[in-house]
């Protein structure tokens, strides 16, 4: 009986109609002394009033499990992407119901606005479904499901807690992989701002003969087939494959820097993923190196179907650094780990031509033996700044800092190329589709 009681009165809440109620029952009372042919009419509406209170009670509470309700979600979730989550409820009532939500969502979120309110048919099922987007890296831990019910009369509400607390593993964007996988394996990653690069040669690569049609090159028939069969026949060539593909990403502080709720590392493991991945499907080698004050992990480049998921769980744990690169521990690595001529795309974030002038001499070094693409981050904020009109003199001078600074990504771009270093300046949120550009045209163009 004590338990029942305990378990009553904590889930038991009074509604804002109940109130109201209570309220205008208050104001009768005054009335009836100064106005005293209103009678027994106060009497008469709070006995009705508290009649009503225990109707509503016992509705609510003559059945044990009036709903049910459930969690569905993902065994994980997506890092910067719309993850869709689902709550299932079940009205076991013989009535009308009207019921709020709320989901115990990961604290990360910091949303206390996860409230639903929906109504149900005796026996009548729904699934609520809502979106949550993690913009960090790691394990996200759900709490309770609480249902708070109340009936037509709306006078009281009843909860009911639903104990389904899980945790779930958010690990880098594998939607956004997923996606250019189709893409890719569809060969329309033009359709989504991948540019289609024009082929300057032929790999070594042959593949097969076939007939001419409109727009081959001529310099690609096959005269002694054309001559077999009576009809134009065409070498056909396929892109090499097997070239090995790095991801080296940097961890330090110079990667802390966030933008839109995500820091440039995550958006550099959510590239790398995707390049990886694309690498994959188009039947290269791919591999990883991250590297802080000391290196982290290191995955041999290879094209097993397990690599990927290999990647992605390395790429799961990785955190930023508060201390230097050490360039000098990146560049033995390099040439210990990859044995042969490769693409090495390193991830990194340079916001001054000193911090380029620090590791210059390594990159030039890398640079001799593998084709290296240095792949940093646009300031957004500052570009904006420097694009807004200055109204005082204090803002010229900020004004002139933002566009010092502007001008310098662009310094670093040529001082690269100058040592034969190719180099992507992207913002965050183009980083991903900019880095396969690039890897394509370098495919299609056979530098690599």
């Amino acid at each position: 009986m004590k338990n029942f009681f305990n378990l009553f009165y904590k889930n038991l809440f009074l509604t804002n109609r109940l109130f109201t109620g209570l309220g205008s029952c208050a104001a009768l009372f005054v009335l009836a002394f100064f106005f005293p042919w209103l009678g027994v009419i106060p009497q008469l509406f709070f006995y009705t009033l508290v009649i009503l209170v225990i109707v509503d009670g016992t509705m609510l509470y003559r059945t044990k499990k009036g709903v049910f309700a459930k969690r569905h979600a993902p065994e994980r979730l997506s890092n910067s992407d719309d993850n869709e989550l689902g709550i299932y409820i079940e009205n076991w009532y013989p009535f009308n119901i009207s019921i709020g939500i709320i989901d115990e969502i990961p604290v990360q979120f910091q949303k206390r606005d996860i409230w639903f309110k929906t109504d149900l048919t005796p026996r009548q099922r729904k699934l609520i479904n809502y979106v949550l987007r993690p913009t960090k890296r790691g394990e996200y831990e759900f709490g309770l499901i609480r249902v708070y019910v109340q009936t037509s009369l709306g006078l009281l509400r009843r909860r009911y807690n639903f104990s389904q607390a899980e945790t779930l593993p958010v690990y880098p964007s594998f939607l956004q992989m997923r996606k250019y996988e189709l893409m890719a394996i569809s060969n329309n990653l033009t359709e989504i701002g991948v540019k289609k690069i024009r082929r300057l040669g032929h790999s070594l690569e042959f593949e097969q003969v076939k007939n001419y049609v409109q727009g081959d090159d001529y310099r690609t028939i096959n005269w002694k087939a054309t001559a077999r069969q009576g009809n134009l026949m065409v070498n056909n060539y396929t892109d090499e494959k097997s070239q090995h593909i790095y991801c080296i990403i940097e961890k330090s502080r110079a990667m802390k820097m966030p933008f839109e709720g995500l820091s440039l590392l995550d958006y550099a493991i959510n590239a790398s993923l995707v390049l990886s991945n694309v690498a994959l499907l188009k039947e290269d080698k791919a591999g990883l190196i991250t590297i802080g004050e000391k290196i982290g992990a290191v995955v041999p480049a290879d094209r097993r179907p397990t690599q990927i998921n290999k990647i992605l769980e390395v790429l799961y744990k990785e955190k930023t650094r508060y201390l230097e690169t050490n360039m000098e521990l990146l560049y033995s690595t390099v040439r210990s780990v990859i044995k042969q001529r490769s693409l090495v795309v390193f991830f990194t974030n340079y916001e001054s031509m000193s911090a380029l002038q620090r590791q210059l001499p390594f990159l030039k070094r890398i640079a001799k033996f593998h084709l290296l693409l240095v792949v940093f981050f646009e300031n957004t904020e500052l570009k904006k700044v420097s694009e807004q009109p200055a109204a005082d003199v204090e803002g010229i001078y900020i004004k002139t800092i933002a566009e010092k600074f502007a001008y310098d990504k662009k310094l670093i771009v040529k001082e690269l190329a100058k040592h034969n270093i190719q180099s992507i300046l992207s913002t965050p949120q183009n980083l991903t589709i900019n880095t396969i550009n690039r890897y394509l045209e370098l495919k299609a163009r056979q530098k690599i």
